[in-house]
């Protein structure tokens, strides 16, 4: 079956499937579910102690042929106060325990979650919004949460009171047992058609939910840009119409929840109407005492008013299990790019030692079925500690070159392979995440950085770094006069995603990084593109530094970096059309050359010509 249509079938599950295999993923649940059923029976057991007292005090005690006793009365009374504070304590427990065990639950389902969303690939999350990614993790969860620790208490202590209930109402009267069932059958079928229609309209909530999240999450992250080029009412008008959305979904919800309410109201109104009516006969003909009579109108009261309140709990059920499903459907869906120290253990191989070199055998890959192929069977191999530069027009395919070879993507054909002729070559789809991402690094062009200090998104390329070591790495680097210009040092603080910094020396912290997780194999898309001049001489020299004696994979969009490469690759429309040094390349023709003229002209300041 198809993923689209596994994804209908989801869609379309029922709200106890979707528990029940919800249920399996959070064993922490499951482990503490019996004994809190168990407290839950015990408090609603105290529940019908009072209808109980009232009929004996009544029958007994009060209406006794010999005249009312007294004594029975206190021992009654006494007996019931008793009962109510056990009940008391149950019911603390059983919260206690339902919080406790719930937290414990969605935690770990929260962590499984984050965790499946970093096992994704990045084609696959650059498919999702964010905000609904987000969303997912947090607001379905959170509303799982409320429901279980809120509606999960109504909902064991409705179902407790409803039975225990139900039996005591038997005991007394077989006949007006029968009668509130009869009226409550109705409102089964009415319940059920409602749930369906629940399930449908709290999944278009949880959805606008994730477009209001995606919507304010693109409007503080772009908030530079839209005021650079006023559009905040433009903006606004996303937003609102995202909450217009979501207030939409929210008010056909709660018509919904509104019918249920008022259908529960009804039809226990004719009950305790047909109670009344029935009981009053009965009694008149001898079948019960005035004591059982008052009795079971109390235990019709404990038996309406979980259904008097089913409404509410229906209400976040079917809202936690929209939530639920949009979680599941995150943790069901496979990574096509797996780890193989999880999916096939049997075969990990490991990285030979030493330099690694890369080889692409007869690689291609397209980022939808029946769309251009970004790489179209590129067949090469890169000796290890040679400087590489790729070259190439915006879209020909570089920086799929870059992904493929530090597999955030999987080709659809061929293999991508590291090692080198003498020690031989491992495909990387055999090599454990842990020991790729140990050997192969990438600094991505945008230089991201944790809202941390300098040291510790330093650290991240090697854990267990001192403040010192850190220092020691940028002036191994050549940026210690940097380093030592910022306010705190290596304690400074860069704010979030590194905005406290200029671009440049958010790409300085992302060099030293690099630096410090000592790869054997460097991917860098082209660190120098945006920087000034000054930042640019830093740069400059800190790669030099970097990339030493390392195998290096540059995606240049700068005349200097083709220069410096012991080696060019020229992409154009997926395809290696051009491959030597700069020298041989420059001197040629074809597109490398073409590119070099552009470099230069741009560099010199002159427009390029009419074509």
């Amino acid at each position: 079956m198809t993923a689209a249509g596994q994804l209908r079938d989801r869609e379309h599950e029922g709200a106890l499937a979707t528990l029940r295999r919800g249920l399996r993923m959070m064993p922490e649940f499951r482990r503490g579910l019996p004994v809190t059923f168990a407290l839950a029976l015990v408090a609603t057991a105290g529940r019908v102690v009072v209808p109980i007292a009232v009929q004996q005090v009544i029958d007994r005690g009060l209406g006794s042929p010999a005249g009312p006793d007294l004594g029975l009365v206190s021992w009654v009374v006494a007996g019931c106060a008793v009962v109510v504070v056990l009940t008391a304590v149950a019911v603390y427990r059983m919260n206690v325990r339902l919080f406790r065990t719930t937290e414990t639950a969605l935690a770990g389902l929260r962590e499984r979650a984050f965790r499946h969303v970093h096992d994704l690939s990045v084609l696959h999350q650059q498919g999702q919004r964010r905000g609904s990614l987000v969303s997912r993790v947090t607001s379905d969860v959170d509303q799982l949460s409320v429901f279980m620790q809120w509606g999960g208490v109504l909902g064991l202590v409705s179902i407790g009171q409803l039975v225990v209930a139900t039996v005591v109402m038997a005991v007394y009267s077989w006949q007006l047992t029968l009668l509130v069932l009869v009226c409550f059958v109705p409102l089964v079928f009415a319940v059920r058609w409602f749930a369906r229609r629940l399930v449908q309209v709290y999944g278009v909530v949880r959805e606008r939910v994730g477009d209001v999240l995606a919507a304010v999450s693109e409007s503080v992250v772009g908030a530079s840009t839209v005021r650079a080029y006023g559009v905040r009412a433009r903006t606004a008008e996303r937003l609102d119409a995202a909450i217009d959305r979501h207030y939409r979904a929210q008010v056909d919800a709660q018509k919904v929840t509104a019918a249920v309410f008022v259908s529960g109201e009804f039809v226990a109104a004719v009950a305790n109407a047909a109670v009344v009516v029935v009981g009053v006969l009965l009694g008149l003909a001898g079948d019960i005492t005035p004591g059982t009579l008052v009795a079971f109108l109390f235990l019709v009261t404990l038996f309406v008013a979980p259904v008097q309140t089913a409404s509410e709990v229906l209400n976040e059920a079917q809202n936690a299990v929209a939530g639920f499903r949009r979680v599941l459907d995150v943790l069901d869906t496979e990574p096509d790019v797996r780890d193989p120290a999880v999916a096939t253990p049997d075969r990990v191989r490991e990285l030979p030692a030493g330099p690694l070199g890369v080889r692409f055998e007869h690689v291609t890959f397209h980022y939808a079925p029946g769309a251009r192929a970004a790489l179209d069977d590129v067949d090469l191999a890169i000796a290890p500690r040679t400087r590489v530069a790729i070259v190439g027009e915006t879209g020909s395919g570089k920086t799929t070159f870059a992904k493929l070879v530090t597999r955030l993507m999987d080709p659809v054909e061929g293999r991508v392979l590291l090692g080198s002729a003498d020690a031989g070559w491992v495909p990387l789809a055999d090599v454990a995440f842990a020991s790729l991402r140990a050997r192969v690094v990438m600094v991505p062009q945008d230089g991201f950085l944790f809202d941390a200090t300098v040291a510790d998104n330093v650290r991240y390329g090697r854990p267990g770094m001192t403040d010192h070591d850190v220092v020691a790495a940028f002036d191994d680097l050549g940026l210690g006069a940097w380093l030592a210009g910022l306010p705190a040092g290596v304690g400074t603080a860069v704010g979030q995603r590194g905005e406290s910094l200029s671009a440049g020396e958010r790409q300085l912290v992302a060099v030293a990084r690099a630096y410090v997780a000592d790869p054997d194999l460097l991917v860098l898309d082209e660190a120098t593109s945006a920087v000034d001049p000054a930042t640019e001489q830093r740069l400059t020299r800190a790669l030099d530094t970097l990339t030493e004696g390392r195998t290096t994979l540059t995606i240049a969009h700068r005349l200097s970096t083709a220069e410096r490469a012991d080696e060019v690759l020229v992409v154009d429309a997926g395809h290696v059309v051009q491959r030597g040094t700069h020298a041989e390349l420059v001197d040629a023709e074809g597109p490398y050359a073409r590119l070099h003229a552009s470099w230069r002209r741009s560099s010199a300041g002159e427009p390029e010509p009419a074509r």
